[in-house]
């Protein structure tokens, strides 16, 4: 399927008009994810397949318990250039 469309200002950025039949084809509707990416000079559009990640997905696997505290080491020794 091969269509023209136009690129038109849309705030400080652009953006492009998709014509229903084509995304009917792609099965995408409104609020859909996309990812883009650019090929040679083409700009290629696809469905984001992935994850949308909720509060509880991330922390599904906490037992709640607290993380054992970092050991910074040595913090009076520069290991660098250290504006002392």
């Amino acid at each position: 399927m091969q269509m023209q469309t136009t690129i038109v200002k849309w705030g400080n950025s652009r953006g492009i008009r998709l014509p229903k039949i084509l995304l009917d084809s792609m099965n995408l509707s409104d609020n859909d994810t996309v990812e883009l990416r650019t090929e040679n000079d083409c700009i290629i559009i696809k469905k984001s397949t992935r994850e949308r990640l909720t509060i509880e997905k991330l922390f599904e696997h906490w037992d709640g318990g607290r993380p054992e505290p970092y050991n910074w080491g040595e913090l009076d020794a520069p290991v660098g250039r250290e504006l002392l």
